[in-house]
């Protein structure tokens, strides 16, 4: 009797035990698809602070009863001490999948929890918040991403006081001494056999859209001759393109792996040829209409996007701790790559950090394109704080000048000057400067605690990375 009773005041309320487990009741629907979906094994997968993936496997048994395995968040970097290190994992009902290359096992991306209360610290939370603020002034975003990465035959790396080493193996750089191979620079749309992975992306867009449901829109070989790719999906909110493109960099990563190659969505592994970006498209809409959208513009911006684009050039320095926040994304940030470095806008011009593609000319295909952010960054951080810095110019009623024609490389440092044109962050450390000195357009979403937190963490990582001397240095310097 006493066993039933406890069954049902389980299936009611639900409890944290003292055995290391949260028991919840979930809605009968999804235990419903669940167990109907042939799974015996669940991956619960959160991201931390950082952008990084991680998971914890509960058994189908265990989940039909309403038990979610606790989070020690004292072992993941940046959530919490040990003294309040208890969180608590909870399902995003629609992100269950059936994971296709393991064998009865399903998925659900998580939100973390700390008690009955949000983690504030969970960056998935500040994507949430970013939709309810947005959703509460009657809009709504429809924003995507191009994702740039590179897959690699192998990769060494040692790393130690006394010796480094890396070497990048790529079947299809000219440096395999393989024909047909690309040259640097010149790997842009290539087809089969300089595009050695035609096969692997077409199983990378079929697995996504079958499997996780995310519609692809184009995937295509990119610039670098070292196999670099681009992936195109069809957006929405700021919480689901983010899921999104966690959901891709994890299909992406385990796809390569499985076939004993290496796929990497670090900025700039390669030197003297082009990085990998993550441009991000942003369109703001009320209802049917496009904010964003002005027919009678010479542009077609309205007056909205205009003040848009001029908070974004405002804050875009500040904005780099979080859409370029490693030491290698300044290693892509060069002029000469086709990556962004000078902070103008202007429409369909690739030497622009804020683009407006000059195809884009119907309320239904206008948008802004911002061109500096990365595929290393978190994209539960990256895309609110540009849509708030964005929002914040505005509110400020910012304008941003006139657009820039021309190629911004090839301008003169005295023109640039005359101009009154900005530069990004040329570091990780100047970029943190800039976000503890520009931050208050976050506040409507992100805290205090998790600011610093990530401001904390990312100094203590660059302060490491730059400590170590490199072979270029070395190379460079040896005889001063």
């Amino acid at each position: 009797m006493i066993r039933n009773l406890l069954k049902r005041l389980i299936h009611k309320y639900g409890f944290i035990t003292g055995m290391g487990v949260f028991v919840g009741k979930y809605s009968d629907a999804l235990v419903l698809k669940v167990r109907d979906s042939g799974v015996n094994w669940i991956n619960f997968q959160f991201t931390d602070l950082l952008g990084y993936l991680r998971q914890v496997t509960v058994s189908l048994e265990k989940f039909l009863n309403g038990i979610v395995v606790k989070l020690d968040g004292s072992s993941v970097k940046g959530f919490t001490g040990v003294e309040e290190s208890d969180l608590v994992l909870k399902p995003v009902i629609e992100s269950f999948v059936k994971i296709p290359w393991l064998n009865g096992v399903g998925r659900f991306l998580c939100t973390v929890y700390s008690g009955s209360e949000r983690f504030s610290r969970d960056p998935r939370y500040v994507a949430e918040k970013l939709d309810d603020l947005l959703h509460n002034n009657g809009l709504k975003p429809l924003v995507s991403a191009e994702i740039e990465y590179f897959i690699f035959d192998r990769i060494r790396v040692y790393l130690d006081v006394w010796k480094q080493v890396l070497e990048i193996a790529s079947s299809e750089a000219y440096w395999s001494l393989n024909a047909p191979f690309n040259k640097l620079k010149d790997g842009y749309y290539t087809p089969h056999p300089r595009d050695r992975f035609e096969d692997f992306k077409l199983e990378v867009a079929e697995t996504l859209e079958k499997s996780f449901n995310i519609v692809i829109e184009s995937y295509h070989h990119e610039v670098a001759c070292s196999s670099q790719h681009e992936i195109v999906f069809q957006g929405g909110s700021a919480t689901y393109v983010a899921d999104t493109i966690q959901t891709i960099k994890y299909v992406i990563k385990t796809l390569a792996y499985k076939k004993g190659f290496v796929a990497s969505f670090l900025p700039k592994p390669v030197y003297g040829d082009n990085g990998s970006g993550m441009h991000i498209h942003i369109s703001l809409w009320s209802g049917e209409n496009n904010v964003f959208y002005d027919p009678s513009d010479k542009y077609y911006l309205s007056r909205e996007a205009r003040y848009f684009i001029g908070g974004l050039l405002m804050h875009a320095r500040a904005l780099a701790a979080f859409t370029n926040p490693t030491t290698n994304s300044y290693k892509r940030l060069v002029p000469g790559y086709e990556a962004p470095v000078y902070l103008v806008w202007g429409r369909g011009n690739r030497s622009a950090a804020i683009r407006i593609p000059g195809y884009a000319t119907t309320s239904k295909t206008l948008r802004i394109e911002y061109r500096p952010p990365d595929p290393s960054a978190n994209p539960y951080l990256a895309i609110p704080a540009v849509i708030l810095a964005g929002l914040d110019g505005v509110k400020k009623k910012i304008d941003p000048g006139d657009p820039v024609e021309g190629n911004v490389y090839r301008m003169s440092r005295s023109k640039r000057l005359e101009y009154g044109i900005r530069e990004l962050p040329r570091s990780l450390d100047e970029a943190l400067d800039e976000l503890e000195n520009d931050n208050d357009w976050l506040k409507p979403v992100f805290t205090k605690d998790l600011l610093e937190k990530y401001i904390e963490l990312k100094r203590e990582e660059s302060r490491k990375i730059s400590s170590y001397p490199n072979p270029s240095e070395i190379y460079h310097y040896i005889d001063v």
